[in-house]
């Protein structure tokens, strides 16, 4: 790698942070509720967003959440399944609208990489992917573009304003292994749109490919999905391979790249832990 290109950045953090098990045990006992993401601030460099898989949220949410962490927070945020599961990425215009405009936008600077998690049984289509990826705002620019087109529905209390007309980042986790497929990688790399690296237990394809000028990485278990614990060798596996990618050695471009990475592994409580560990891991290689 030549010393005039800039090593990527790493972050690594969890997805969600609102989880009954976690208190007084990752959390302190007597922490209150809702200094919960603070907590995770003071640990962590980057949340994955994930209420907003499951419905809109509100502007004064993603407000609040950017008050309760350092400015060099990062939000990932996960796209609507309205969008993925339920319309299954056809005639999307108007639902990508109301995404847009339900607060988003509000994280400014430190709103990062948005990820679209496909169903299992969705598998790649061309026609599809493309009209897809050609709706998807590239810009915040586009994004608040796109946003001014909501409905009834977000009347009221949609966020119609950016800080600036930055990039966008977007990461795509599909279930199906079609989308591996030569011509998939060829349409997602066109786009600059990243493909998730998840490893999810042999439940489902792990793909390795690098689409993007970023790695996007989620971790839902080893052994048992969303339960098990990362052992230190599994660790240190993902730090060699995040690192690889960060500094661009683990690249066949040889181009470095930020990488993220998000632990799903919640229900017994070691995303936090498993998250903590792997950042010490990744700032020890670089060091």
């Amino acid at each position: 790698m030549s010393s005039s290109r800039r090593a990527g950045t790493v972050r690594v953090g969890v997805s969600g942070w609102r989880y009954p098990r976690w208190r007084s045990d990752f959390y302190p006992k007597g922490l209150p509720q809702r200094r919960e993401l603070e907590y995770i601030g003071e640990h962590l460099r980057t949340v994955e967003l994930n209420g907003s898989f499951y419905s809109l949220q509100r502007p004064s949410s993603y407000q609040r959440w950017r008050s309760e962490v350092p400015d060099d927070f990062i939000f990932s945020v996960k796209g609507s399944r309205y969008v993925t599961h339920m319309l299954r990425l056809n005639n999307i215009e108007q639902a990508l609208a109301n995404f847009f405009a339900s607060g988003l936008l509000a994280l400014g600077p430190q709103l990062g990489p948005l990820l679209w998690q496909l169903p299992e049984r969705l598998r790649f289509d061309a026609e599809l992917l493309e009209s897809f990826l050609t709706v998807l705002p590239a810009t915040t620019g586009d994004a608040l573009q796109l946003a001014r087109r909501h409905d009834a529905r977000l009347e009221g209390r949609a966020w119609l304003d950016i800080e600036a007309d930055v990039p966008l980042r977007h990461a795509l986790e599909p279930r199906s292994a079609t989308w591996g497929e030569p011509q998939s990688l060829r349409m997602l790399q066109r786009r600059g749109v990243a493909l998730v690296a998840a490893d999810t237990a042999g439940r489902w394809p792990r793909f390795d490919a690098l689409t993007a000028d970023f790695a996007y990485v989620r971790l839902h278990g080893a052994e048992m999905l969303y339960h098990s614990a990362y052992t230190t060798a599994q660790l240190h596996e993902w730090a060699h391979l995040v690192t690889a990618w960060a500094d661009g050695s683990g690249a066949g471009d040889g181009r470095p790249r930020d990488v993220y990475v998000y632990f799903d592994n919640d229900a017994r409580g070691h995303a936090p832990y498993d998250a903590a560990a792997l950042a010490a891991l990744v700032d020890e290689r670089r060091a």
